[in-house]
């Protein structure tokens, strides 16, 4: 199953079209896609018994996406989770996940302008994990069963602000305006023939940056989940960005960043694509970054 943000309005996405949530549920579920999250478990076992042929689909226009999930309360964020990233950004293997957020501010729709606030903006594609159920003290093995589904992700980040200080800022250099692009919509886990194991990769004006798999994450999706279950709370909405393979700008030699004009596509097997189309940002930065 298949659910968007269409135009403000979750949308159950079917091959026809699709099908809008509050309408068919006749006020059931609210017009609001971070609503159904809090009624996860109610919200699907209904979703499996609407029958397309009754509830037919309408034309769904890319450009009305919203984020899968607009407003989480928490957006946790998994740095040098592929070990030939972690190389390629001059550190060593970590032996425990890196964590950070990025500040839900940041949160967009997967298709639109991206905003370059400096000379350093750089991409990371990654498999994003919305939560479904809360968890707290979750096991590896009952990890997935509080995971709503699965979507794709772009971790922008603004690379001279993300290094400035005595230690890194990862979080403020990855939280500029629509940083975190995220869609197109969210696949829930039953759709997926192996959850451990997807492709993804990341082009820049149609030129391919990142290509790897999900397979090569150092910690699993269950184990971040367990991880972060055993320190935070974590709520139905709630985004966990995964990590990223190699291939990102920084790690280039000369160092490849992005520039107004350019188009970043960003796909991940089974679920879709998501594309930015980078814009300069108005103002300055009161953090020097531009």
């Amino acid at each position: 199953m298949r659910i968007a943000n269409v135009d403000g309005r979750p949308t159950i996405v079917t091959e026809a079209g699709g099908i809008d949530v509050e309408r068919t549920s006749g006020g059931r579920f609210p017009a609001d896609p971070a609503a159904i999250y809090a009624r996860w478990a109610e919200f699907r076992e209904w979703a499996r018994t609407v029958d397309p042929a009754t509830a037919p689909g309408v034309p769904i226009d890319e450009a009305t996406l919203g984020a899968p999930s607009p407003r989480p309360a928490q957006v946790f964020a998994i740095g040098l989770n592929y070990g030939a990233h972690a190389l390629e950004a001059g550190y060593d293997i970590p032996e425990v996940p890196i964590t950070f957020t990025k500040f839900p501010t940041c949160i967009t729709g997967p298709h639109g302008d991206l905003p370059i606030p400096g000379n350093s903006v750089d991409w990371e594609v990654e498999l994003v994990a919305v939560v479904g159920t809360t968890a707290t003290h979750v096991s590896v093995d009952d990890a997935w069963r509080h995971i709503a589904g699965l979507t794709v992700g772009q971790d922008y980040s603004e690379r001279r602000v993300q290094s400035l200080g005595q230690s890194p800022q990862f979080s403020l250099g990855k939280s500029f305006p629509r940083f975190g692009p995220t869609g197109p919509w969210l696949v829930t886990i039953d759709e997926f023939d192996n959850l451990d194991d997807l492709a993804l990769e990341c082009t820049v004006n149609g030129e391919l940056m990142q290509s790897g798999r999900t397979r090569d994450m150092i910690v699993s999706v269950p184990g971040i989940v367990s991880r972060l279950s055993a320190v935070c709370t974590l709520l139905p909405g709630d985004l966990i960005f995964t990590g990223t393979p190699e291939g990102v700008g920084s790690g280039r030699t000369p160092p490849v960043f992005l520039r107004p004009g350019d188009e970043v596509v960003s796909t991940i097997e089974r679920i879709g694509a998501i594309r930015q189309r980078c814009v300069a940002a108005e103002g300055s930065s009161a953090l020097g970054a531009v």
